[in-house]
């Protein structure tokens, strides 16, 4: 049996704790955003992509298990740059309860087991996002800039996108994602299996909340960096902001109005 911490010692490991957390969130994050500009292993970089004109022709890609493998990965790599900023104030706050209620003698193990299931979840949309690139490139939709070729279907994402943001399940799931604290009681599971549990659970949440606003990365263009950055640094507003959820509805307004517009002038 582990011996009794001091409230002193409590109070020094909890800051170890949070040190370990904020650097391994730094690494993995900064990585995935250092991929992504490279290109994420296609043959541009993600800075070449974005400067170049959506209206360049340019040879469509053929989709091979390899060349799909390779979307697959750029779509996860993706979302773990735009998202888990965004998820770091839960896991923060999981290592800390794990360490005051004694799961581990290192709680930043379970807590990677609930980024794990977190991340997880996310992979499972990137899988359906590259296999939607994939049909919309194979019926002319989508060039190969990864950005849509029409006006209708660039519009409709658009209100599409805006109507959810205005939808309840939308605010239900937001809700969810930004009260960690609320989260936590509501959901607690012991051990990492039940870490995974609750990251897979948290996960599912932050994808019902954002996954229309990462099919805007079909309008603006998936590897165009000022729509990937825009739509993070949203993201991370939008749960973190204390009137994040008003924050929401105005884009969502926004969204529904652009979309209107571009249907008019086409």
């Amino acid at each position: 049996m582990m011996p009794e911490a001091t409230p002193s010692a409590l109070e020094a490991l909890l800051r170890r704790d949070r040190i370990v957390v904020v650097a391994a969130l730094l690494v993995v994050i900064a990585l995935s955003w250092f991929w992504v500009t490279l290109g994420a292993g296609m043959e541009m970089t993600a800075l070449e992509m974005t400067r170049m004109s959506r209206d360049m022709a340019m040879t469509p890609a053929v989709w091979t298990p390899a060349y799909a493998a390779l979307m697959f990965s750029m779509w996860w790599v993706m979302m773990v740059a735009m998202m888990l900023p965004s998820a770091a104030p839960i896991l923060l706050i999981y290592a800390r309860i794990s360490r005051r209620e004694r799961e581990a003698k290192r709680p930043w193990a379970p807590t990677g087991t609930f980024a794990a299931g977190y991340l997880t979840v996310w992979a499972g949309f990137s899988a359906i996002a590259a296999a939607l690139q994939w049909g919309l490139e194979e019926s002319g939709l989508l060039s190969a800039m990864m950005v849509t070729t029409t006006a209708w279907l660039g519009a409709g994402l658009l209100v599409a996108a805006g109507l959810w943001q205005l939808a309840p399940i939308k605010q239900a799931c937001l809700r969810q994602c930004r009260s960690p604290v609320t989260f936590l009681s509501e959901h607690w599971r012991d051990g990492n299996r039940g870490a995974f549990r609750m990251g897979l659970l948290h996960g599912g949440y932050c994808v019902g909340c954002c996954w229309f606003l990462m099919a805007l990365l079909f309008f603006g263009g998936v590897m165009n960096l000022w729509w990937i950055g825009g739509l993070a640094a949203y993201v991370l507003m939008e749960k973190l902001l204390p009137m994040g959820h008003w924050l929401g509805y105005a884009v969502g307004v926004g969204l529904v109005a652009w979309g209107g517009w571009l249907v008019v002038v086409a």
